[in-house]
């Protein structure tokens, strides 16, 4: 969804924070920019007339192959975007089903634990709004 304010864009867009029961969190490696070949949670841009959870839910889905059901909202941030903003709003899920693959915007898809996160080139921000957000990894 994309609202007009002035000559900038508010783009709302959804990102899903998933850790499996080992407590390691779900990445996707972006394919596409903005952040290509950097990893950050699955998530994308939320279409016009769509609930934020219906977003998290196809998001999740496209580029994981995992089906989640979404819990709370753990917080959201602003990014730069061409002409614009994305204002982005995290949710807490869980998984119900499916195999894990890379799949539409990523490139590459993994659980990863605290000392693996470490050593990933993430995106922008990702890893100071999960701490301040306590969603790091647990493992």
């Amino acid at each position: 969804m994309i609202v007009t304010v002035g000559s900038e864009h508010t783009i709302r867009c959804v990102g899903a924070v998933v850790h499996d029961s080992n407590g390691r969190l779900l990445l996707v490696r972006r394919a596409n920019p903005p952040g290509e070949g950097l990893w950050s949670i699955p998530g994308g841009r939320v279409e016009p007339n769509e609930a934020d959870e219906a977003a998290v839910t196809r998001e999740v889905a496209e580029e994981t192959g995992l089906s989640v059901t979404v819990g709370r909202l753990v917080g959201s941030v602003e990014r730069a975007a061409p002409n614009g903003v994305y204002l982005i709003f995290d949710y807490e899920c869980q998984v119900t089903s499916g195999v894990l693959r890379a799949g539409d915007d990523a490139s590459d898809v993994t659980w990863a634990d605290s000392a693996t996160l470490a050593t990933l080139p993430t995106t922008d921000g990702l890893l100071q709004a999960l701490s301040d957000w306590n969603c790091l990894p647990r493992a």
